[in-house]
């Protein structure tokens, strides 16, 4: 059965399940990448998730909020998840501009993977710690880095969070 704006579900439902899923593919793919595909993320693709990790429980809040009526702080709960979305594609920016040398990365960017074993393999273990750069793209897809996609994917999960929260709060004003 479609959603129906007879059935509760209307575009700020629609929109906010969209945005969920989306985020939720979209880290998923992420980190598919990191544990099957072993592309070790910088430090400056791992603050990049962050919005990811407090966009979607939040959303789901959202949803819950919007399918039980209280469209008002659904409303609230999908603009601040589009500002997380819109500071997180200003920090893609940032970093895919430092892959293609428009600016200098982060003094701070290196390593990626960290030290796990005992102080006796310490010294072998350096010696075989690839370092990640944020200035260097690991993979590009299209002539965009993961850092593009990401502005891509932010850019595109924030226009829908817009969405969804004007939309909540249209609801809200005519129920």
């Amino acid at each position: 059965m479609a959603f129906t704006e007879q059935s509760g579900r209307g575009s700020d439902y629609r929109l906010g399940a969209l945005a969920l899923f989306l985020a939720a593919f979209t880290i998923l793919t992420a980190l598919g990448f990191q544990y099957i595909g072993g592309y070790v993320p910088c430090m400056l693709c791992l603050i990049e998730r962050y919005a990811y990790y407090a966009g979607i429980p939040v959303l789901f809040v959202a949803l819950i909020l919007t399918a039980g009526g209280c469209r008002r702080w659904a409303a609230v709960l999908f603009f601040l998840v589009a500002l997380a979305f819109l500071a997180n594609a200003g920090l893609g920016v940032y970093h895919a501009g430092a892959e293609w040398k428009f600016w200098p990365g982060p003094a701070t960017c290196g390593g990626g993977q960290s030290l796990t074993t005992s102080a006796g393999n310490l010294l072998d273990e350096i010696q075989h710690t690839k370092v990640i750069k944020c200035d260097e793209a690991s993979l590009r897809f299209l002539g965009i880095s993961f850092a593009g996609w990401n502005v891509v994917a932010s850019a595109l999960l924030m226009a829908i969070s817009f969405a969804a929260a004007f939309a909540a709060w249209a609801r809200s004003r005519t129920v």
